[in-house]
């Protein structure tokens, strides 16, 4: 019987551990997601625009009906705070939208 052979990895390693954000990305610093500005005063404001925005908008968009559960920065705000809190830049999204959709084409515009 012929030996199994292993496969490559395919994540890079940085020193001993596995690369998981991409370098000089503003999440790097280790911050918590309170300190990032995701806190009680985003959980509270993340609620009420759901409650007059209950719909994702990728969903609608394709002629489905599914309930929003995320609010999604339509431009990332890496930071910027006035970005963050512009309700102008907010939209509903459904978590499935959310982690794919929306991944893919932030990824793309990198």
């Amino acid at each position: 019987m012929p030996k199994l052979t292993t496969l490559k990895p395919r994540v890079a390693l940085v020193g001993n551990r596995l690369a998981t954000m991409q370098p000089g990305s503003w999440r790097t610093d280790k911050s918590t997601s309170a300190q990032r500005g995701y806190g009680y005063k985003w959980q509270q404001a993340r609620l009420g625009y759901l409650r007059s925005h209950p719909l994702c908008c990728y969903c609608e968009r394709e002629g489905r009906v599914a309930a929003a559960t995320v609010v999604d920065h339509k431009v990332a705000h890496r930071g910027d705070m006035n970005l963050f809190w512009d309700k102008a830049n907010w939209q509903p999204l459904c978590k499935p939208c959310h982690d794919s959709i929306k991944q893919r084409e932030e990824a793309q515009s990198i």
